[in-house]
């Protein structure tokens, strides 16, 4: 059964690009460091029939669009490599284009349990997060989240999140381990080859969030700001 929580290497006309994706239910969310991705499967007879939306969340000429439009539709079919899967299809935006992807299993087993979500609390949904780092560093992160009853699946072209969170009354907080699934050190030297932890808490309504976050890489305390923009309801 095609399920779970993926990093996916795909190319459109073999220039790359790199996303992680929840698939379960006939439904697809995920991202990366510009982009979310949503969309709907079906299974027959061990093919996967997939219909994506690729939708820019980052202003910023760093992340072209590699089929051409900020807003963009993929159709692909594909079907299991073992434990990976394999895809190919077109996209009306660049027509003759192909795509391809292959969706490798990131592990869960890192998951803490899930937080308690109360009246008020943060609405379940696939978010576009955006950190930026505090006290004079430059930088930041960019990427998705998904949350869901409590926790927290996501990540961009190098990191993926695992995490929980609690909510209630317009506030919620959580944590969070971000780790590499694509080397990472050109791009964010700071948090290539470590574990990091963040632990975090801020306010939030039906249209996002804002948190304050230290995250611990090595042995470096880092201070973030994140805002979180509702992309899609799950």
């Amino acid at each position: 059964m095609f399920d779970g929580f993926f990093k996916s290497a795909f190319s459109v006309n073999d220039v790359p690009g790199r996303s992680v994706t929840h698939v379960r239910g006939g439904k697809l969310l995920g991202g990366n460091s510009a982009f979310s991705h949503t969309g709907s499967y079906v299974e027959d007879n061990g093919e996967i029939i997939l219909e994506v939306t690729s939708r820019r969340h980052v202003v910023d000429p760093k992340y072209p669009s590699l089929l051409g439009a900020d807003v963009a539709m993929i159709h692909v079919c594909g079907h299991a490599d073992g434990r990976n899967y394999r895809f190919e299809g077109t996209s009306p935006q660049l027509p003759g284009a192909v795509f391809r992807s292959l969706m490798t299993p990131l592990g869960d087993e890192d998951m803490p349990p899930a937080g308690v979500i109360g009246e008020g609390g943060i609405a379940n949904g696939l978010y576009a997060v955006h950190f930026r780092m505090l006290d004079g560093l430059a930088g930041g992160l960019n990427g998705v989240m998904l949350l869901n009853d409590g926790r927290i699946l996501g990540g961009d072209a190098y990191f993926y999140y695992l995490g929980s969170y609690s909510s209630a009354n317009g506030r919620w907080k959580g944590e969070i381990l971000n780790q590499e699934h694509t080397p990472a050190s050109s791009e964010h030297p700071l948090f290539s080859g470590h574990e990091v932890g963040i632990g975090f808490a801020g306010t939030c309504d039906h249209e996002g969030a804002e948190l304050e976050a230290t995250a611990f890489a090595g042995k470096r305390s880092i201070r973030l700001h994140a805002t979180l923009n509702l992309v899609c309801s799950a």
